[in-house]
This record gives structure tokens, C-alpha cells and sequence, in this order.
């Protein structure tokens, strides 16, 4: 399969969704303006009730796509519950879109302090500051636990938070969507039934 067969709209006869997405995603870094690495991320909540928000992919190889957050945000909590989530990507400059279905697991300690240890200096003391998704009493409450961080780790190392660190998606399921004119667009969608499962099913789906 050619770079050139993944680009165009003969998409559909990739055999290995992480390769076509690499190249979609590479497409997408180049035309996208802000952020191509935004995707959607959904999950449940005790009562069933779907959650959505958008979050930054930070990795992305055949073992899933990770990203980051604080384990006791909504989203945090969520996902520890059912260790199930789904993604989406649309890159409106590109009309296409990707959806990933799966299970999740934790990242290893090793993976999130490497990367914990990457960020901005201010983006690792805000691990710390904020509560996230717990309510906030004003602004001037998040800004003076900012300061009283910022005090302790005036030198030195900045620690990775116990409650802060990554998931790995491992998809179910990923689809491939292209904007086709009069909205007979091109959809197919590669298959598996569990992440160990190295091969894939794939299906066109009607538009």
C-alpha cells in the first residue's frame, strides 16, 4: 500500500488501520491551524449518561492512543469506572474524520513521568493547583494555589502528581470517514474483538 493509495480517496483499501491513520494524521499537522492532535473524547457516567469533551493526543502507535489528565477529574473517574471510552477526530480542513472505539488502560509510571517531565514548567505546577472538576470558588482561589505551588517548587524538580497520568486507548473498532459530494461519502471501518487480536476486519459502510 503507497502513501499515495492512503491520501487519496482509495483509503478504502488500506489493510492496517495505524498506518492510514499516521498518514491522515500527518496530513492533518500540516493543514489543520490549531491543534490537528484534538479529538473528542467520550465516556459514561455512573448513571449510563454520556460524557464528552475535547483532549490532546500525546501518543499514538499499534498498542493505541494516549493521552493525559487528572484520574480524579470527571473524566478521570469515568474511565476507571468501565475502562471504555471512544474518541473522535475531525479535521475540518481535511473533511475527514476518525472514530476509535475501545477498551483502556493505565499508562505505566515510566510513560507518564516521561512525559510529566516534558511539559512546561507552568503546566506541571497547575497539576498540582487544580482540583479538576471540582467546584471553584472564585478565580482568586485557583491563582493562590498556583502561587503556594509555585513557592514549593521554586527549585528543583517538579514531582508527577499520584493522581495524575495517563490512558491508552486500545481500539475495538476505528472508522475512516472522507466527504464525498452530494453526501455519498466514504466510510470504512477496521474491526477486531479484542486488542490482543493483532489482525482486523474491515467493512465499507454506507454513507
Amino acid at each position: 500500500m503507497t502513501d499515495k493509495t492512503l491520501k487519496t480517496g482509495d483509503f478504502v483499501e488500506a489493510h492496517e488501520p495505524f498506518a492510514l491513520f499516521k498518514t491522515w494524521m500527518d496530513d492533518a499537522e500540516k493543514s489543520e491551524v490549531n491543534d490537528p492532535n484534538a479529538m473528542a473524547l467520550a465516556t459514561v457516567d455512573p448513571t449510563g449518561l454520556p460524557d464528552v469533551r475535547m483532549v490532546l493526543l500525546k501518543a499514538v502507535n499499534t498498542d493505541g492512543f494516549v493521552f493525559y489528565t487528572n484520574y480524579e477529574s470527571n473524566k478521570g473517574r469515568e474511565i476507571l469506572a468501565t475502562m471504555k471510552a471512544a474518541l473522535c477526530f475531525h479535521w475540518k480542513s481535511l473533511r475527514r474524520q476518525v472514530r476509535v472505539r475501545g477498551l483502556v488502560e493505565k499508562v505505566s509510571d515510566e510513560e507518564a513521568d516521561t512525559y510529566y517531565q516534558s511539559r512546561a514548567r507552568g503546566s506541571r505546577i497547575g497539576a498540582w493547583a487544580s482540583k479538576q472538576s471540582r467546584p471553584l470558588e472564585s478565580r482568586f482561589a485557583l491563582e493562590k494555589a498556583v502561587a503556594e505551588y509555585t513557592a514549593k517548587y521554586a527549585i528543583g524538580n517538579i514531582p508527577r502528581p499520584p493522581y495524575w497520568s495517563g490512558f491508552r486507548i486500545k481500539p475495538l473498532s476505528i472508522e475512516f470517514w472522507h466527504d464525498r459530494q452530494f453526501r455519498l461519502h466514504d466510510r470504512v471501518v477496521f474491526s477486531r474483538p479484542s486488542p490482543d487480536v493483532k489482525s482486523w476486519e474491515k467493512h465499507r459502510l454506507y454513507p
